[in-house]
């Protein structure tokens, strides 16, 4: 029985933008080779922890919401636990209206991720209106 759930880790802020690419890529590609399909993945970015955890006051959050049979939650938690990039993990399993909330909140961000791109593109000059002079 395939289940919909949504991890979200945190990862050593000493890593550059490419080890942390790769650490995102090993558990997408871990998914994938477990027959899951990632529906949804989502970049945090760094942010302050609440409190140190292994002497580190910051980390890289990822979120990656996903399709999978429940065996293989334990399967991920067992890497995330060998893997020493990851500092934090928590993986849930969403109920049906726990996936219309994530459904609805990627709708409104691909809206505000389109509405910012219409913004940044130059847009065409408006012909200025020409006064008809009577005389």
């Amino acid at each position: 029985m395939i289940k919909q759930y949504e991890t979200v880790f945190i990862a050593t802020p000493v890593l550059s933008d490419t080890q942390m690419k790769e650490a995102v890529a090993k558990y997408t590609q871990l998914i994938a080779d477990n027959g899951g399909e990632v529906v949804y993945q989502e970049d945090w970015g760094l942010k302050q922890l609440a409190y140190p955890i292994q002497h580190k006051t910051s980390g890289f959050y990822y979120l990656i919401q996903f399709k999978a049979d429940p065996q293989f939650v334990n399967t991920l938690e067992t890497q995330y636990h060998r893997d020493e990039r990851i500092i934090r993990f928590l993986t849930v399993a969403l109920d049906k209206d726990a996936v219309a909330y994530a459904e609805h909140r990627r709708q409104v961000r691909s809206g505000k991720a389109a509405e910012a791109a219409k913004e940044e593109a130059p847009a065409e000059p408006a012909a200025e209106p020409v006064e008809e002079v009577e005389e």
